[in-house]
C-alpha cells in the first residue's frame, strides 16, 4: 500500500486528476471506476479543464461509478449518473455506450446488479477504481458489517446520508431507498485501487482504515490487503498518520 500526501486540496485534486488521465493515456480502452461526493468533484473538474486545453482520445475509454442510488429518478441532482455525467462524461464527450451505469428505477435490482457486473466483465474488467471513503469507513455503499465476500448488491444508505436524500427529494420515511453498489469482493478485484480523501474531517477515519485492524466493521480497511493500492490524501486528511509513515 503506497501512501501519497499532497500539500493542499488543490494539489490533491490535480494529482488525482492526473491519475485518471494517466490511465486513459496508458490504456486507450481502459475501464475506469469513479466515485461521487465532496472528495471527487474537484478532481473531475481538473480532468475536464485539462481535456479542454489539451484534448486526447477517449473514444474507447469506459467509465462507471462504483454505486448508484435506487428508487429515485436519474433527474435527481444527487444521482450518481447525473453527477458523473455533468462533471466528466459530458465534458470529455465520452460515448454514451461507454458510460456504464445501472438504472435508478427497476422491478428487479438483483438482475440489474448482474447486468452491471457482466457489462464490466465483457470489457475486460476494471483497470482503475478511484475510491472514496465515507465518514464511517464505507466504500461504495458498503456499510460497516458488509462481508468482504460481498458481490454487487443493493445496500442500505447510512442514516445521515439517507436523511439528506429524503429531505432533498421529499420522499417519506416509508419509501424504500438504497444504493446499488459494487460489492467489496468486486472492488478488490480491480487491478489498481486509489483510495482518496481530503479534509481534516477525514483524518480520524483514514488513520483507523489504514492502521487499524482489517475488519468488516471498517470496510475501507480491506484496501490494506490489495496488491496494487495507492492512498492519495491532502495534508489535512493525512494529519493523524504523519508519524506512522
Amino acid at each position: 500500500m503506497k501512501i501519497t500526501i499532497e500539500k493542499d486540496e488543490h494539489a490533491f485534486d490535480v494529482a488525482a486528476a492526473w491519475r485518471i488521465i494517466g490511465q486513459m493515456l496508458k490504456k486507450p480502452e481502459a475501464v475506469i471506476g469513479l466515485s461521487t461526493g465532496q472528495t471527487t468533484g474537484g478532481m473531475h473538474e481538473v480532468v475536464s479543464q485539462i481535456y479542454k486545453s489539451y484534448p486526447f482520445d477517449v473514444s474507447k475509454v469506459t467509465v462507471f461509478n462504483v454505486d448508484e442510488l435506487t428508487n429515485l429518478d436519474r433527474s435527481y441532482s444527487g444521482s450518481c449518473y447525473t453527477m458523473i455525467y455533468e462533471q466528466l462524461v459530458r465534458n470529455l464527450r465520452i460515448p454514451e455506450e461507454n458510460f456504464i451505469m445501472p438504472p435508478t428505477l427497476s422491478d428487479d435490482f438483483e438482475r440489474e446488479c448482474e447486468i452491471f457486473e457482466s457489462k464490466l466483465e465483457a470489457r475486460g474488467g476494471v483497470d482503475l477504481q478511484m475510491l472514496g471513503i465515507g465518514f464511517n469507513g464505507h466504500i461504495g455503499i458498503n456499510q460497516p458489517g458488509t462481508p468482504f465476500e460481498s458481490t454487487t448488491w443493493v445496500s442500505p444508505m447510512d442514516p445521515i446520508f439517507e436523511a439528506r436524500v429524503r429531505k432533498e427529494t421529499g420522499v417519506g420515511p416509508d419509501y424504500p431507498l438504497g444504493g446499488l453498489t459494487r460489492g467489496i469482493k468486486n472492488i478488490m478485484h480491480t487491478r489498481h485501487l486509489i483510495l482518496v480523501a481530503k479534509g481534516e474531517h477525514k483524518a480520524d477515519i483514514i488513520e483507523e482504515a489504514l492502521f487499524g485492524p482489517v475488519t468488516t466493521d471498517m470496510p475501507a480497511s480491506v484496501v490494506q490487503l490489495h496488491p496494487h493500492c495507492e492512498v492519495l490524501l491532502d495534508a489535512a486528511a493525512a494529519s493523524k498518520i504523519l508519524n506512522r509513515i
